[in-house]
């Protein structure tokens, strides 16, 4: 299957932002949205909402620390995304599939951990996993058609690498590195994490 013929977890954008559009990391209130996204979301073609900003597509987006390091990673040219080669960032994670349905009490959780597994190998436990905010920027075409679910997983142990090395490269950086490394990034998402998240952590 295509990854234009993928069918993913989308909600509309006069629902999600009927009181209001927010840009940067939104943190509160989040529970009214996320109850919002479990009693209205449907599954669309990926090729028909990519251009199309009035669905969000709904992406968990998951940033890992162990200690004071938080693991970064960088888009390939081989990468599926080419609007995003050669730009860092910061949260694991991608779309929510009709899969993550099956049997599911909580789809974002089902999908969130599904692709936690599936772009990281990860040889720990996860001692922490906190939802920190919904994630909106309309600067630009991909950001304005996805709204970010944010969490923090807090891990005991640095041994966590990409698994599709081809497309990606990560590593661990220390919190107080993470603003110069990616000072000439053009991955919105991580300036806005590190913005409204990370840079208050110190």
């Amino acid at each position: 299957m295509s990854k234009d013929d993928e069918k993913v977890l989308v909600v509309s954008a006069d629902i999600i932002f009927k009181e209001g559009r927010w840009q940067g990391l939104k943190q509160d209130n989040l529970d009214h949205y996320l109850d919002l996204i479990q009693n209205n979301y449907q599954f669309k073609r990926r090729g028909d909402v990519e251009q199309d900003p009035s669905w969000q597509q709904i992406i968990p987006y998951i940033v890992f620390n162990y200690q004071d390091k938080y693991f970064l990673y960088k888009y390939l040219p081989k990468a599926g995304e080419q609007r995003l080669v050669d730009t860092y960032q910061i949260g694991v994670g991608g779309h929510i599939n009709e899969i993550d349905t099956n049997g599911a009490s909580n789809v974002l959780e089902e999908g969130m951990m599904r692709e936690w597994s599936e772009e990281v190998e990860y040889k720990g436990n996860v001692l922490e996993k906190k939802f920190i905010g919904l994630l909106n920027d309309d600067s630009r075409p991909v950001e304005a058609v996805h709204l970010g679910l944010v969490y923090n997983f807090v891990g005991d142990s640095p041994e966590i690498s990409i698994k599709e090395t081809e497309k990606m490269q990560g590593e661990l950086v220390l919190l107080q590195d993470i603003g110069e490394k990616i000072k000439k990034n053009d991955g919105i998402w991580i300036k806005l994490v590190h913005r409204d998240y990370l840079s208050r952590l110190k």
